[in-house]
């Protein structure tokens, strides 16, 4: 299997240097060459599998140049109960007939990110040996939440590798901040960014081909890599837990195999639903992928006009991870359903970075409504649905799942679709504790997130995972608050320590 780059298809590299470098010298994004085809055959024999072990068949699939040995370590080491508290790893909850959400947030920070970043530091380092052996590793990452804690959970401590996360200051909830700037482990920095996730994502991008910064780092004997999904062994992670979730059902007679599933999914960098559209392409009876969206409803009237417009205002909301304007991992989507264009490609995305827009054509624009349906919801429809959804089945969400669930009650009313559908569930509720807490009418005024803990607790009679309440007692390490500009020199001085 090849991996090409969105911005020139005639870089040809393999798995392991994909995963390793990240990003393209070009500011591309690595996609396979071709998506393998997954044959019923095949699907019907996962029913019985474990979770690794479907992990390990598509790996296969995508990871050609690892042998299986090299592969059964990294899905074995990742998928296990040591890491992730329930048997099934991606738990399936049944709300009510013929709707189900698939519970990501099992792993050790409590949210999806888990699901990918507890393999990602084991793809990485395999991936390292192959391509860079000898030199040291610095992460780069962008978080609007929930990826950062996530990969310094993944990285910490792992041999040859650094990792710095950026957060927006005042753009993540604060349990989120706590985790992260609690992070134990030797070769971690954390540090808050002045601006909204796209200039921490922006500013991640620009140091990965500042050529100043790679003479640096050569003088370092290090390269750099990412942990966000614009890394291919981040995204290719989370296709698995939707053939898997496919299978589960059919396995539980929930399905017939062959049956539609639709699949809703909160989202802002557009990672966790491509995910589900490769799942699609390679042979899972997926129908339609309903991309939900906070006020930031920028993938919204894309999916419904064409036109990608960023010139617009920002909003911090209660769904944070989803506070994002500019989704990276749609560039591989419409890479796709061009044809490869890399000319397209180019032009769409210089439109983007200088005016801020661009309009796709009318054959992509019909291939993407051909694929997905998208809708929004404020904030106060977020809280809403929360309350909602508790009275009626006393079952807890977090502010992005509520989104989802919001967005698909809009779409089964607007279609009368009533295929059976899986709301991809995002985090634990206890994560943005003060506005679930706020949204089933308790008072949060005066309060800290520990004493909210409590309140939550015994209002819903449900309980805060272990890994949040244990950061009450956890030192803050990182105080650090900077402007974008400034982000390249945080970097250089961490890795000038390591």
């Amino acid at each position: 299997m090849i991996y090409k780059s969105t911005r020139n298809v005639n870089v040809n590299v393999t798995a392991a240097a994909a995963i390793s470098q990240g990003l393209s010298s070009d500011g591309g994004l690595f996609v396979p060459e071709n998506l393998p085809a997954l044959s019923k055959e095949k699907l019907m024999e996962m029913c019985d599998m474990t979770y690794a072990q479907r992990a390990y068949e598509i790996f296969r699939l995508f990871l050609t140049d690892f042998t299986g040995d090299e592969i059964r370590h990294c899905v074995e080491s990742a998928y296990n109960d040591k890491n992730f508290a329930t048997d099934n790893i991606a738990e399936i909850s049944h709300l009510l007939t013929g709707t189900y959400v698939l519970e990501l947030w099992h792993g050790p920070t409590c949210a999806f990110k888990d699901m990918a970043l507890q393999i990602l530091p084991f793809l990485l380092t395999t991936s390292a040996k192959k391509t860079i052996d000898g030199k040291k590793i610095s992460i780069l990452v962008a978080t609007s939440g929930d990826t950062g804690k996530a990969a310094l959970e993944g990285f910490k401590n792992v041999d040859g590798t650094s990792i710095t996360v950026f957060y927006p200051e005042d753009g993540v909830s604060k349990m989120q901040k706590r985790q992260m700037t609690t992070q134990e482990g030797n070769n971690v920095n954390v540090c808050a960014v002045v601006g909204n996730f796209d200039d921490c994502q922006n500013g991640v991008k620009a140091i990965f081909t500042d050529e100043r910064m790679i003479e640096e780092l050569k003088k370092a004997n290090t390269v750099f890599s990412s942990a966000n999904s614009i890394n291919w062994g981040r995204l290719a992670p989370q296709i698995i837990y939707y053939v898997s979730s496919y299978v589960e059902l059919v396995k539980d007679g929930e399905l017939e195999f062959g049956d539609k599933l639709n699949v809703v999914v909160p989202t802002g960098n557009f990672g966790n639903i491509l995910a589900a559209y490769y799942a699609k392409q390679m042979g899972v009876p997926i129908g339609k992928l309903i991309c939900a969206s906070n006020a930031n409803n920028i993938l919204t009237d894309f999916i419904n006009t064409g036109i990608y417009d960023r010139n617009r205002p920002f909003y911090t909301t209660v769904s944070p991870s989803m506070d994002i304007l500019i989704s990276s991992n749609l560039e591989r989507l419409l890479y796709h359903l061009t044809g490869e264009d890399d000319k397209l490609i180019n032009e769409w995305f210089t439109a983007l970075k200088q005016t801020g827009r661009y309009e796709v054509n009318d054959s992509v624009k019909a291939a993407i409504k051909d694929s997905f349906y998208a809708g929004c919801c404020n904030d106060e429809e977020t809280k809403a649905t929360i309350k909602e959804v508790f009275d009626s089945y006393s079952y807890l969400m977090d502010t992005h799942t509520a989104v989802a669930y919001k967005v698909y009650e809009d779409y089964k009313k607007a279609t009368g679709d009533e295929t059976k559908t899986l709301i991809a569930s995002t985090a634990n509720p206890y994560k943005f504790g003060f506005a679930v807490y706020d949204a089933l009418g308790g008072e949060c005024e005066g309060i800290d997130e520990f004493e909210l803990i409590g309140k939550l607790e015994k209002l819903t009679n449900t309980a805060c995972p272990k890994a949040l309440a244990d950061t009450k007692d956890k030192q803050v390490r990182f105080t650090g608050c900077v402007k974008p500009e400034e982000m390249s020199q945080v970097v250089l001085d961490f890795i000038s320590k390591q």
